[in-house]
């Protein structure tokens, strides 16, 4: 029997759904990687697996003994709780809160298993470290060592990635892939496409309409053709413009600085040939215009006498030889 066995699921909020008609099953050693366009419900359908929301209609049903406490939760990281004022040991270990329930002491062998996953993820160096002090990548696998102590066959993970940058990344997806081969079902909501068909065995699709098969399955059917197709196009566009435009903000006088968009891949050439760093690797414009100080209008004085207010220009003040003659004059 399957682990979880979900048929026809309607979930959403006061009585709105959000996803309708969500079928599927995860069995023991499956990565079921579930797919969909922003909007179309799936973190509310995690909430739901977990039992934080009511379901709308539908069937949930846990086989081969599992209970929902024995189900690690991986959600989505919030700025709060990024900041939070714990240590990396303390975290983890509240991963066995849900297994130990009123029990204040932590028996021998608890300890012995917080040690070994804090190990395998590379953070046991840094237990008594605070948790906001640590990168993106860090935190995640602190929170990941938790929902692994907490998880004892499942685990799902909403967007575990957000935030972090490739290298880290990369890390994170090859230690879920490590559980999963140790024989833990991983159920994770993402939106990146690349990972999904590289990992998962299976692809639940949440929107419009609803797919759930084996990924070559799913590659081949015609909601998985145009969902992948549109991905694609999408990532190629981030590219290039990733490649072609660079966003460069130069300090300016007064501190109000200019920004410029410049083609790199058109300077890169010129960048390469002179030696340039890489900050300054693209050619300032042919038309470029250094930044002029505006003379210091004295003329404010005439007006505040006839009871107008001095004007905030933002400019800095620069005293020319003609208004320093007015100056004199006026105070004369």
């Amino acid at each position: 029997m399957a682990y979880i066995t979900v048929k026809n699921l309607s979930c959403g909020y006061s009585g709105r759904p959000v996803a309708e008609k969500i079928s599927f099953t995860l069995e023991k050693g499956s990565y079921l990687t579930v797919l969909g366009e922003n909007g179309a419900g799936k973190s509310t359908f995690v909430k739901t697996l977990l039992g934080l929301i009511p379901a709308l209609g539908g069937e949930i049903t846990l086989g081969e003994g599992l209970g929902r406490h024995e189900i690690g939760y991986l959600p989505q990281q919030t700025d709060l709780q990024r900041d939070f004022p714990a240590s990396v040991q303390e975290i983890v270990r509240s991963g066995l809160v849900g297994r130990r329930g009123l029990r204040p002491f932590l028996r021998h062998e608890e300890k012995e298993e917080i040690r070994r996953i804090m190990t395998r993820l590379g953070i046991d160096g840094m237990a008594r470290k605070s948790y906001r002090e640590l990168s993106g990548g860090q935190q995640q696998r602190v929170l990941l060592a938790r929902a692994c102590l907490a998880a004892g066959k499942v685990i799902l993970l909403d967007e575990p990635v957000t935030g972090l940058d490739p290298k880290a990344s990369a890390e994170f997806y090859r230690l879920i892939r490590e559980l999963n081969k140790d024989g833990m079902a991983v159920l994770m909501v993402s939106h990146d496409v690349a990972a999904a068909e590289a990992d998962a065995t299976h692809i639940l699709h949440v929107g419009k309409k609803v797919f759930f098969g084996t990924k070559d399955e799913y590659e081949k059917s015609a909601i998985g053709r145009h969902f992948l197709a549109s991905s694609r196009e999408d990532d190629a566009d981030g590219e290039k413009n990733d490649n072609y435009k660079e966003i460069h903000y130069r300090e300016g006088f007064g501190g109000t600085g200019e920004l410029r968009q410049e083609d790199s891949a058109r300077d890169g050439s010129a960048a390469g040939s002179s030696g340039l760093s890489p900050a300054g690797s693209v050619r300032e414009r042919s038309s470029r215009k250094k930044s002029k100080q505006v003379p210091y209008d004295a003329s404010w004085k005439k007006k505040t006498a006839a009871g107008q207010s001095k004007p905030d220009t933002g400019q800095p003040r620069t005293d020319t030889k003609e208004t320093k003659s007015i100056n004199n004059k006026e105070g004369e």
